[in-house]
C-alpha cells in the first residue's frame, strides 16, 4: 500500500517513481476486483482525488476502461502489452536452436531481431565459427534502413511508411551512403524475393542477408539474419544462403 504522502523532500525523480508506483497500484488493486473510485481509494489509501487523477490518466493511456456505473477495468495496452512480452519471451527460446544450428552450417554469426518501436531489437546472437568480430550486442536496438535485420521486418509495408522510415533515419543518421531512390528500388525487389540484404551499410566490411519470420497469420513477427565479413559474402554466395 502507497500512504498519500505529497512529498517527501527526495527531489522530482522520488516523486516520480512514487507517481509511478501509485498507477501500478492502481492497476493492481482493479486487477484484484476494486472497481469503484471508492474502493480503489479505500484499497489504497489514497485521497478520492489522488485515485481518480492517477486513474484518469491510466483510462488516457489506455491502460484501464472506465465505464459509468460499472467502474473501472483492465484496458486494451495491458492485452497488447502482454502479447508483446509473451512472443518476447517465446520466441527467442523457440528460436535458439535454429540460429545455432545456421551458424553451424555456415560458420557465420546468426542474429534474431524484432521490431522495436522504431528499432530493431536483436533478441539473440550466435557468433559464427570464423575468425570475425561483428559489434552487435543481444538487447541493442538498430536502424531499420541500413541493417539486414531492420529491412526484414519491413518487407510487407507500404511505399509511403517506407519513405517515412527512411526520412526520419535520415534525420537521425545522416551519414548513411545508399540514397532515396536506390533504397526503394531494393525494397521493392526485397518484398518480391521474400528476403533482404546488408551491403556494408551498417558496418564497414560486413554483408548479410536477412528474411522474416512469419506467426501462423501470416504476419511479420521478427527476423533472422546471416552476417559475415565480405570476404566470405561475394554476391554468388549471399544469393546461395
Amino acid at each position: 500500500m502507497v500512504r498519500d504522502a505529497e512529498g517527501d523532500g527526495g527531489g522530482k525523480t522520488l516523486a516520480g517513481a512514487q507517481t509511478l508506483v501509485r498507477g501500478l497500484d492502481v492497476m493492481m488493486a482493479v486487477a484484484a476486483n476494486a472497481r469503484s473510485l471508492v474502493q480503489l481509494s479505500e484499497v489504497l489509501g489514497l485521497t478520492r482525488s489522488t485515485t481518480h487523477r492517477l486513474a484518469t490518466t491510466l483510462v488516457e493511456q489506455r491502460f484501464l476502461n472506465f465505464t459509468p456505473r460499472v467502474g473501472y477495468s483492465l484496458g486494451p495496452k495491458l492485452l497488447e502489452l502482454g502479447h508483446l512480452a509473451s512472443r518476447q519471451m517465446n520466441l527467442p527460446r523457440i528460436a535458439h536452436d535454429y540460429l545455432l544450428a545456421l551458424s553451424l552450417d555456415t560458420g557465420d554469426t546468426v542474429h534474431l531481431g524484432i521490431l522495436d518501436g522504431d528499432r530493431a531489437l536483436y533478441l539473440d546472437k550466435v557468433q559464427g565459427s570464423r575468425r570475425i568480430e561483428i559489434s552487435s550486442r543481444i538487447g541493442e536496438r538498430q536502424p531499420l534502413r541500413s541493417t539486414g535485420i531492420g529491412k526484414a521486418l519491413l518487407l510487407d509495408r507500404r511505399e509511403d511508411e517506407l519513405a517515412t522510415v527512411y526520412q526520419r533515419e535520415g534525420r537521425e543518421w545522416p551519414g548513411y551512403r545508399v540514397d532515396f531512390e536506390t533504397w526503394m528500388d531494393r525494397m521493392r525487389d526485397y518484398a518480391t524475393k521474400g528476403y533482404a540484404y546488408d551491403l556494408e551499410e551498417n558496418e564497414d566490411r560486413i554483408r548479410c542477408v536477412a528474411a522474416p519470420i512469419r506467426d501462423a497469420s501470416n504476419k511479420i513477427i521478427g527476423s533472422i539474419s546471416v552476417s559475415s565479413a565480405a570476404q566470405y559474402m561475394d554476391d554468388a554466395r549471399m544469393k546461395a544462403l
